[in-house]
């Protein structure tokens, strides 16, 4: 089967009838807002390259009778001010529905204010068990399914979230993530919660042509990271070949059609949306672990795709063992792509030895697309890796611990006995420096 024909089918399978997708379809938004109401909030992008998607929205809305008033998106990483100034928005104008037109950053931005313009402080104190002038924030909400915890209390349902995705990358119009930053501490922190996975989703590939390099580069980047730490973490897993069909296509389409993508060919363009989409399916079957965890705290330096681009060859050689198979259909990708020596049998190779020649290939094709290869040339400092420890053992992000196919245990002092150690190896790219478990 061609490799787009089958990624629109396990779309389709995955998603049924709440995503639409292709191309020539941003006039579908109307008819989606219309699903929830008459009155909307278009919460969009401010990009020069947008801006004729956004008045194609705008018409849309128009059309089927609905009305709405627009304010700006959020900036990358989504600090959580330009969260408080949505929800703001949110809350004055009582909308029946959200239509979020952006990247991850604009649509999970979206997804957090849908809930905060509903719930109470003084209910989110009382069913959070959180003081008062902390439920006046974000805050209680990092971690997994409290969002879910205050439906159930309150029986209030969040505002709905039309999530219309602009970019080839995070797959936020897909998933139940919601990424805030804090710029003062300069540390991301996430939200897990199925019940701010966007109601409706619309991702026209064609919106792409035109957008910035870096972000097609960043994106597309930050969609290898989705499919390969969760392929890397369903060693053992129930949904391990769910996983490896999943992640090996998307993987795969981002890969070959990247360099076409730039240049705005456009088939190559759906190709990638394609890819990254199946990135977003996959973090929905199992969970990303640590290069997505140590790039939070690596916002200030580092793009999220970057981040994890530098990162995952590390990490890739600290699981190695436990990876065999993963490590073959990703050695052979990059094979195919001219990153490892074509004579050279993968199947020959085993062990840390197999995960060394696959991370020396995805060294190779970060440094073929201009990207830092080790932290040190990102312009991170020592002060990020005490800074990216000292994230590790925060318990609200000890799902990334758990999905990693090698567990950390903090109680145990995995973080600074194995984790330092990848860190450092990551910081002078030196692969030696890895202590495997």
């Amino acid at each position: 089967m061609d490799e787009k024909v089958e990624a629109k089918k396990l779309l389709r399978e995955w998603k049924k009838e709440s995503y639409v997708f292709g191309l020539e379809i941003l006039d579908e938004v109307g008819e989606m807002a219309k699903t929830f109401g008459d009155n909307a909030l278009l919460v969009g992008s401010s990009s020069k390259w947008a801006q004729s998607h956004m008045q194609k929205i705008s018409e849309s809305l128009k059309k089927t009778g609905i009305s709405f008033n627009t304010v700006l998106g959020a900036r990358p990483n989504c600090p959580r001010e330009d969260l408080y100034r949505i929800t703001f928005q949110v809350a004055r104008f009582k909308p029946d529905s959200i239509v979020a037109f952006g990247g991850g950053s604009t649509i999970d931005a979206a997804k957090a204010a849908s809930f905060l313009a509903v719930f109470e402080p003084s209910e989110i104190s009382k069913v959070l068990n959180v003081d008062w002038s902390v439920a006046c924030s974000v805050d209680p909400f990092f971690g997994t399914g409290n969002v879910t915890k205050m439906k159930t209390a309150t029986n209030k349902d969040i505002i709905p979230v039309i999530a219309v995705q602009a970019a080839s990358s995070s797959a936020a119009h897909l998933t139940k993530y919601s990424n805030i930053t804090d710029p003062v501490l300069g540390q991301k922190k996430l939200i897990v919660d199925d019940a701010i996975t966007p109601k409706k989703a619309l991702f026209d590939y064609g919106v792409t042509v035109g957008s910035p390099e870096n972000l097609t580069l960043d994106g597309a980047m930050d969609g290898i990271a989705h499919c390969w730490e969760v392929f890397m973490g369903a060693t053992g897993k129930d949904y391990f070949e769910k996983s490896k069909t999943v992640a090996s296509l998307g993987i795969r389409l981002i890969v070959k059609n990247l360099r076409a993508a730039l240049k705005d060919d456009i088939e190559a363009r759906v190709a990638l949306g394609l890819g990254t989409d199946l990135g977003g399916y996959s973090i929905m079957i199992g969970g990303t672990s640590g290069p997505h965890l140590g790039s939070f705290s690596l916002v200030d330096v580092l793009s999220h795709g970057r981040a994890c681009a530098v990162l995952n060859p590390y990490y890739t050689v600290f699981f190695s063992s436990n990876i065999q198979e993963q490590l073959k259909i990703l050695g052979a990708i990059f094979q195919e792509a001219g990153f490892i020596e074509k004579n050279l049998d993968l199947e020959g190779f085993e062990g840390r030895n197999l995960g060394e020649i696959v991370a020396k290939a995805m060294i190779d094709f970060n440094k073929s697309l201009g990207f830092p290869t080790t932290l040190k040339e990102a312009g991170a400092t020592t002060s990020h890796i005490k800074r990216m420890l000292e994230a590790a053992k925060d318990p609200q992000l000890k799902m990334k611990l758990q999905n990693m196919p090698t567990p950390l245990d903090v109680d145990k002092g995995d973080i600074d006995k194995y984790m330092k150690s990848i860190l450092k190896a990551s910081y002078d790219g030196d692969l030696k420096k890895i202590k495997n478990k």
